[in-house]
């Protein structure tokens, strides 16, 4: 074999394991990142592939369930009759959304204690975004003085107030 074609066969191998290598990442990247959106419900009736996928399940932060200390929240989500006791330990204390009754969606990982054990968390206040009341402050709204309004037609003008 030549000394060229040599050249040519370590360039070729090099290109080939850069390949594979970022072959490789892309796909342990991709596998990583992906996540399951399930309710409650649906988690419950997994099984045993529960246990080994990421997750992400929305529900209602039930009253009176939630329990800090530091950035760790344990809190149970509320989904129709279904109940899923959470457990938050990410490095980010929880929106400041986050309250009793809010919408919340919790993103990691069903444990084998039939506990979810959350990497991040998502909230939205409830009455927040919830339609206003009749009648409530700030949907009021404030009547103008009529004003007086000119039209043209067919060439004439008329003023009606």
């Amino acid at each position: 074999m030549s000394s060229q074609n040599a050249k040519y066969l370590k360039f070729g191998s090099a290109i080939v394991v850069i390949l594979l290598s970022l072959g490789f990442l892309a796909y342990t990247g991709v596998q990583e990142s992906k996540s399951y959106y399930v309710t409650i419900k649906e988690l419950r009736g997994m099984g045993g592939s529960a246990y080994t996928k990421r997750l992400r399940v929305a529900g209602n932060v039930q009253p009176g369930s939630i329990k800090r200390t530091g950035t760790k929240v344990e809190f149970m989500l509320v989904e129709n009759d279904q109940i899923l006791p959470v457990v938050y330990g990410g490095t980010e204390a929880p929106p400041d959304t986050f309250k009793d009754n809010s919408q919340a969606l919790a993103d990691g990982s069903f444990g084998r204690d039939g506990v979810f054990h959350a990497k991040q968390l998502q909230a939205k206040c409830a009455s927040k975004y919830a339609p206003q009341q009749p009648g409530t402050p700030g949907n009021q709204m404030q009547a103008e003085p009529a004003k007086s309004i000119t039209q043209v037609q067919s060439g004439s003008t008329t003023t009606s107030n």
